[in-house]
């Protein structure tokens, strides 16, 4: 089961005081971004962002799961837990500062 529209957009309007969060399709399903960094993923409609010491210090239970067969497991947070957007907007702004930045991306030069 792929991820709705309607699922990315509440969730990006649950997040919408960050400012700066978006989610790209991909295979079907989606990366959640925050300032251009990959914090998480959303698969099957459950969001899955990536662990952190940070993140799980925000969790009143830690719950991982993996978002595709084969993934590393990720922190499980579930549609009913999106409601409270100020809890939501604090977990993902602690997840987010704590993972690195994307490395840049290496253009091949044509011979």
């Amino acid at each position: 089961m792929a991820t709705t529209q309607n699922t990315i957009d509440f969730l990006l309007d649950q997040l919408s005081s960050l400012g700066s969060a978006s989610a790209k399709k991909m295979f079907g399903e989606y990366c959640l971004y925050l300032s251009g960094k990959p914090v998480g993923l959303v698969c099957d409609d459950q969001l899955y962002l990536k662990p952190t010491e940070a993140g799980k210090g925000k969790l009143a239970k830690v719950v991982e799961g993996s978002p595709y067969p084969g993934a590393k497991p990720h922190l499980l947070i579930t549609p009913d837990q999106w409601e409270d957007a100020a809890w939501l907007c604090d977990l993902v702004r602690a997840t987010d500062r704590e993972l690195p930045l994307p490395k840049p991306k290496v253009r091949k030069t044509k011979k």
